[in-house]
């Protein structure tokens, strides 16, 4: 057991600001115990220190600083990791694209098994997590000296960023490990909302028939709601979407305010990723489709008549 020890979360951030998945394992990671350290590593990221420094039961923040570290490589992040890890009896990670990368190299490194996509904190050492692209919870006990846990977002909320620790303390930071190298980030342009962050979100299934329908009927629709725009596997793999625009099981985990699943017939892995939204309104034209068993709202309709005349009575 490791009951006493303080928790550490690794904070994921652009170097000035904590970005919001962090505030989420915040969160998560106060129901493990009372002390909680959070290590923001990059290279001139003083200001996302001081940030994480402001978020509410945080006790200290480890800070360190390393042109090594500005671009988050898996490897030199697992290290740095590992260089802080003595003392801590769990050490969290946000189930995002960065937490998944990181947290099974730092498990593998201590030797310990990893609980993955904690949905919810039983007690220090028992998680829940879902299975079966959500169909199912399974109750996990973990013994292991240190727990590398990854946090799925949308089952906590966000901490406060206001009232935190009054310590930043500047930890070594670890050599360049050589094993991988930053090449080119491309970054996709938008004035719409992030998709994991929007409070509303407007997404289109294989209904659709076409990228060119895609963009003449949703577009006003999340232009009238200043939302998100997401599509299902089917649409993206039809070609009528972008990748980064994927909900589900296989795409991005989404909780918004309201969602919008519009031709989205609802299949379990579309579900997965987007069942645990506030408000779900369905418009689809078949009325057995399984997304009016989730959807709060349900209009059985032909998607190309109904929105138009939802953006036009908005």
């Amino acid at each position: 057991m490791t009951a006493g020890k303080p928790i550490l979360v690794v904070a994921e951030h652009d170097h000035v600001s904590i970005k919001s998945a962090t505030l989420n394992t915040v969160t998560a990671a106060r129901q493990c115990g009372d002390e909680i350290h959070v290590l923001v590593a990059g290279h001139n990221a003083a200001s996302a220190a001081a940030a994480a420094a402001g978020i509410a039961g945080v006790a200290k923040v480890l800070h360190a600083d390393s042109a090594a570290l500005a671009d988050a490589l898996a490897e030199n992040l697992a290290a740095q990791v590992l260089a802080v890890a003595p003392g801590y009896g769990h050490i969290l990670f946000a189930a995002t694209s960065t937490g998944k990368n990181v947290a099974p190299r730092v498990a593998a490194l201590l030797d310990v098994a990893q609980v993955s996509e904690i949905s919810r904190v039983v007690s220090a050492d028992t998680f829940e997590r879902p299975i079966y692209a959500g169909n199912a919870i399974q109750t996990v006990q973990c013994p292991e000296a240190v727990k590398v846990i990854t946090v799925r977002m949308t089952a906590f909320d966000a901490a406060a960023a206001q009232g935190g620790a009054e310590q930043v303390e500047s930890v070594a930071a670890v050599a360049d490990s050589g094993l991988s190298a930053f090449v080119e980030r491309t970054v996709t342009k938008s004035e719409r909302p992030e998709l994991a962050d929007a409070r509303i979100v407007v997404s289109g299934g294989r209904a659709l028939g076409s990228s060119e329908k895609f963009d003449a009927v949703l577009t006003p629709l999340a232009d009238k709601l200043g939302a998100a725009l997401g599509a299902s596997r089917a649409a993206v793999d039809a070609g009528f979407a972008p990748n980064d625009w994927q909900v589900g099981q296989t795409g991005k985990i989404v909780a918004p305010e309201v969602y919008f699943a519009c031709g989205i017939s609802g299949a379990i892995q579309h579900l997965a990723g987007m069942k645990d939204s506030k408000v779900i309104v369905a418009i689809n034209k078949d009325a057995e489709a399984p997304i009016f068993g989730v959807a709060d709202f349900g209009l059985e309709a032909d998607l190309f008549e109904a929105i138009p005349e939802l953006v036009a009575a908005l």
